[in-house]
C-alpha cells in the first residue's frame, strides 16, 4: 500500500466510526425524547419523533456501517 492508500483507509475508517457514532447519539437523544426529557413539540409528538430517531438510529449505528463497508471493499485479485 502506498501513501494515499493509507490516507484513503483511514478516511473511510473514520468514516464509518463516525456513522456508529452519530447512530449511538440518534438512540439515545431518541429515548430521551420518548421518556420526556426534552419537549420539543408535545408530549404525544415527541414521543413519535423519539421512536424515529431510535429507528434511524439503530439503523445508522448496525446496518449502515456494513454497507460502507462492503462498498468499499477491495476487490479480490485472483
Amino acid at each position: 500500500m502506498n501513501q494515499a492508500d493509507d490516507a484513503l483507509a483511514k478516511k473511510r475508517y473514520f468514516a464509518i466510526v463516525a456513522m456508529r457514532l452519530a447512530g449511538a447519539l440518534l438512540v439515545l437523544i431518541g429515548f430521551v425524547l420518548i421518556r420526556g426529557g426534552w419537549e420539543l413539540a408535545g408530549q404525544p409528538t415527541d414521543r413519535w419523533i423519539g421512536v424515529a430517531l431510535v429507528l434511524i438510529g439503530a439503523f445508522d449505528f448496525a446496518v449502515m456501517p456494513r454497507l460502507l463497508a462492503r462498498r468499499w471493499r477491495s476487490p479480490k485479485k485472483l
